[in-house]
């Protein structure tokens, strides 16, 4: 169960920090495919964990099991805000992929 606490914001130095980049790779385009793609797994894994966050916050409120009631919205907003940082990530590369097709040669 996750702890009721703000976890604060850290600086980000770029795609070195991306967990599943490995230093393994021979060429940097490779790296920059893998930090890619784990940026959106991470992003789709914190979907899926606030929404079970959430559900499992309305189980305990419709149950009576929970004394916290305002814990609900919480994690609806937390699962909300995940679900819209997934789209506009989505957005920003599908933009990405159409300006770099219409770039002539």
């Amino acid at each position: 169960m996750a702890s009721n606490f703000i976890t604060p914001i850290q600086r980000w130095n770029g795609f070195n920090q991306v967990s599943n980049v490995t230093g393994n790779r021979n060429t940097m385009g490779e790296q920059g495919a893998t930090a890619f793609q784990s940026i959106f797994e991470n992003a789709i894994q914190d979907v899926k964990d606030t929404s079970k966050e959430y559900e499992y916050q309305e189980y305990l409120l419709a149950t009576g099991q929970t004394d916290d009631v305002h814990n609900v919205p919480i994690a609806a907003a937390k699962a909300q805000l995940s679900v819209d940082l997934l789209v506009q990530l989505r957005n920003k590369a599908l933009e990405s992929y159409n300006e770099l097709i219409r770039m002539s040669i």
